[in-house]
């Protein structure tokens, strides 16, 4: 069997063995392990049955095995051979298969490759990361096999082996000379074995997963690969704002596109029309969720990778920034019984994190909660979640139809964009369900408008909308670099204010430090305006007054516009004049 490097690892356990244990119970196998008797495990069986805690957690209590039992037990049980690597040599080549930073993120150790059949053997030191063995087969391309060694061991040979230095998208840039990739540029797109074997290369296998891992470091929301007639361009959207990345070779551009295709389960050989796919990966034990989006232009195809880091959602209403009156405010809405309460605001505001987090604090064992999405972004127990599929017929609208044969109690649809997706909402608040949805407006008063405009005759909407929550989201000056700030006079012109309301207060401003990657941001915060349907407005709404006297209405019972809840975000400290003024607008 042909080997690029035999490292000739100390085996545990033969294929006699494995055979043996490979789908039996943890006790049995640690029984046969010799780490546990026949009496102790009917022991920790008789405790098993009294609290349904697991076997291994019982054992451990009971002091008579090891963590590390435990793993090799679940290794034995999935039928994973066990090695140790005190005598493994491993070659540069075959190091080279699993680049630094993937074997620090998923703790694995190349240990053998199979050149006759592609199969790469890793060492892992935990049989539950079955994903691992998933994501490298996607991103790298190799039918991958697993064994599995103890978790010390493993974690100080992968760092002896990569050290602390992981390779970064600038340093691998710095070796990928542009005339090395002169053959790539000849490629056409309808030659299909060539694209396939561009997607292949091991360079540009390298270079996409760095993309991809580097961007999740940085908590990006998306990535945009984008060919123009001179140059290729790579930019991250880090906290609402893009900012560019050291570019590949212009030569690599389809190179990298058809190399996502692939992994996004997209039809390499078509370059004429928009396409959409979906990558899943583990990463540092965190499911995340890339949304591909591939579109042609003069120059090439242009792709947008959105992020979904499922681990890293905040869903509490708690986290998100509102101020204490507004929040309970919007917690007296999503309380009523029934009605319809909109979201508003632009694509990337935050409308889908806040809605999450209502929905989170709704779902109890009491009410049955369905929703209609596109697409459908986080899971979440126990809601009946539905993805709309418009080319076959399941739009926004027939989703909703069916949920109301569904007896739920309260239902989430997506966005309401049409007449008829608007008409079913309404006719579910009226009977008796709390409805959600969102609307793309600059602010509160004017989702008014939007629903008139869309056909719903004003007696419905004064019928059954109970309150509109529009929002922003700014980026919040770093706490680690901040400094105070003297505004000028232009400054305080875009915002109305005078010199006389910063008496007393300070305002900041970062300088940029290695914390916030010189930005002067880290992280970001909601911007929110709560207007609550009362009679005053539903009475604007019947006389079709404008939306400047219904948000004066709804200040005058107390509703705080996006520029007010800047300022006040200014006042504290958390965010800067500039963000205000770039995601709020002027007072009607």
């Amino acid at each position: 069997m042909p080997l690029m490097s035999k490292p000739s690892p100390q085996t545990h356990s033969d294929a006699n063995s494995i055979d043996d244990f490979r789908g039996r119970k943890i006790g049995r196998i640690l029984m046969k392990m010799g780490k546990i008797t026949a009496d102790q495990l009917d022991v920790a069986l008789a405790l098993q049955k009294k609290d349904k805690s697991q076997l291994g957690i019982i054992l451990l209590e009971m002091g008579l095995i090891k963590k590390e039992d435990i793993e090799i037990a679940r290794a034995h049980q999935e039928g994973m051979r066990i090695i140790t690597l005190k005598e493994a040599n491993l070659s540069n080549e075959l190091k080279s298969m699993v680049p630094a930073e993937m074997a620090n993120a998923y703790q694995i150790l190349p240990v053998e490759y199979n050149q006759a059949n592609h199969t790469l053997t890793v060492a892992m030191k935990s049989a539950d990361n079955y994903r691992a063995v998933d994501d490298l087969r996607l991103l790298m391309g190799f039918n991958v096999k697993a064994v599995f060694c103890a978790g010390e061991e493993l974690t100080k040979r992968i760092e002896q082996e990569y050290g602390d230095g992981e390779e970064t998208l600038a340093s691998m840039m710095a070796h990928l000379a542009p005339e090395d990739f002169s053959d790539f540029a000849a490629v056409r797109g309808n030659d299909l074995d060539a694209a396939m074997a561009l997607a292949e290369d091991n360079r540009v296998k390298r270079l996409v997963n760095l993309i991809l891992i580097q961007a999740i470091k940085e908590k990006a929301a998306d990535i945009h690969i984008e060919p123009f007639e001179d140059e290729l361009k790579l930019r991250y959207r880090i906290d609402g704002v893009l900012y560019e990345m050291v570019p590949p070779p212009k030569q690599l551009a389809m190179a990298l596109v058809s190399r996502l295709k692939v992994m996004a389960n997209m039809n390499i050989a078509e370059r004429r029309i928009p396409q959409d796919g979906r990558i899943e990966l583990t990463l540092g034990g965190k499911p995340i969720d890339l949304r591909v989006a591939v579109l042609p232009t003069m120059w090439g195809e242009a792709v947008v990778m959105r992020i979904l880091d499922r681990g890293n959602t905040a869903l509490s209403l708690d986290t998100l920034g509102f101020r204490d009156e507004e929040l309970r405010t919007f917690r007296q809405l999503i309380g009523k019984p029934n009605g319809i309460v909109a979201v508003t605001g632009p694509t990337g505001s935050g409308k889908t994190t806040t809605l999450y987090s209502a929905m989170a604090e709704l779902n109890t064992l009491e009410d049955k909660i369905c929703t209609a999405e596109d697409p459908v972004e986080y899971d979440l127990d126990g809601i009946i979640q539905v993805q709309v599929k418009p080319d076959v017929g399941l739009t926004f609208a027939a989703a909703l139809r069916s949920f109301l044969r569904q007896d739920p109690d309260i239902i989430l649809v997506g966005e309401t964009r049409d007449l008829e997706t608007a008409r079913i909402s309404v006719q579910a608040a009226l009977t008796g369900h709390l409805v959600f949805t969102t609307l793309h407006t600059n602010d509160a008063p004017t989702s008014i408008a939007r629903l008139l405009d869309l056909g719903l005759e004003p007696f419905l909407v004064t019928a059954c909308l109970e309150g509109v929550l529009a929002q922003r989201l700014v980026r919040k000056v770093c706490k680690a670099c901040r400094e105070p700030f003297a505004p000028t006079e232009r400054d305080l012109m875009q915002l109305k204010m005078a010199v006389a309301d910063l008496e007393g207060r300070k305002i900041y401003k970062g300088r940029g430090c290695e914390n916030c990657n010189r930005s002067g941001y880290l992280g970001r915060m909601g911007l929110y305006e709560v207007m609550v349907i009362n009679d005053e407005i539903r009475d604007l709404i019947l006389n079709a007054a404008s939306s400047q006297k219904i948000q004066r209405a709804a200040m005058k019972h107390g509703m705080r516009t996006l520029r007010q809840s800047g300022i006040l975000a200014i006042y504290d400290g958390h965010t800067s004049i500039d963000e205000v003024v770039r995601e709020t607008l002027e007072e009607m």
